[in-house]
């Protein structure tokens, strides 16, 4: 397929990434494969997660078609773009066809990113997964690859001021082992071995961050760290909320 989007917007990416002198750490990249589809399945905890992810897979020169809902794809600045990148729209009203299409462009031998927990998570901890991303690793009989990001909620996240001129900001990538679909019996025992791997690879990922927060800025760091982020049952309380504001307006 002719690129004729994508390439400039990794190096406008690129260049933003060095004009801000992100702390870029990206580790395991030698796990995406350099030919063939797979699944790269990440944990979410802001809106430009889908940049870093595919900044992962940069290394191997895949270009990542990622799915996302199609109001972005509506929208008269990022439609083009995301048309033009050859990302894959998700209607929820009518999923059947954005999981054809993801499955199409797998069994084409391209790579298909995927935000299994479907929103952001506000504890900064890995959420429970739907199965689509499984489903389709093991419809399209392709790997399926956990990537866990770290450091890009202080840019932009949920609930909190968009602070995309951050200087300095580590960014921490970690590109999990393959999991091969043969190897599960289905869907929902390859989405629970994906959430387990999935955590730890975050969990890492905290861990071994070079930045500590301060006493007035803790809000970025999960609760089980010492953090003043929402616990997952807060998470869980605030999301519902959320909905129900969406519901009645």
């Amino acid at each position: 397929m002719s690129e004729l989007v994508y390439p400039p917007v990794i190096t406008a990416a690129k260049t933003m990434f060095r004009l801000l002198d992100l702390r870029l750490d990206v580790s395991g990249s030698e796990h995406v494969p350099h030919t063939g589809g797979a699944v790269l399945a990440s944990n979410h905890v802001s809106y430009l997660d889908f940049i870093f992810c595919g900044y992962g897979a940069h290394p191997a020169k895949r270009l990542v078609r990622f799915m996302a809902k199609d109001s972005v794809f509506r929208h008269r600045v990022s439609g083009p773009l995301m048309r033009g990148m050859k990302h894959i729209p998700v209607n929820r009203a009518a999923g059947a066809g954005s999981y054809a299409a993801a499955v199409g462009a797998l069994r084409r031998g391209e790579v298909v990113g995927v935000f299994p927990e479907a929103t952001i998570s506000r504890s900064f901890t890995v959420k429970d997964l739907k199965n689509g991303a499984a489903r389709m690793s093991q419809e399209a009989d392709v790997p399926l690859l956990p990537v866990a990001l770290w450091g890009t909620q202080r840019l932009w996240t949920k609930g909190r001021p968009r602070t995309l001129t951050r200087r300095h900001t580590p960014i921490t990538i970690i590109v999990g082992e393959p999991m091969d679909p043969s190897a599960y019996p289905d869907a929902t025992a390859m989405t629970a071995d994906l959430r387990t791997r999935l955590s730890a690879l975050v969990d890492r990922a905290q861990r071994e961050y070079p930045d500590k927060p301060g006493p007035d800025d803790t809000w970025w760091q999960p609760a089980h760290l010492g953090g003043s982020a929402p616990t997952p049952e807060e998470a869980v309380e605030l999301d519902r909320s959320e909905r129900r504001t969406r519901s009645a307006s």
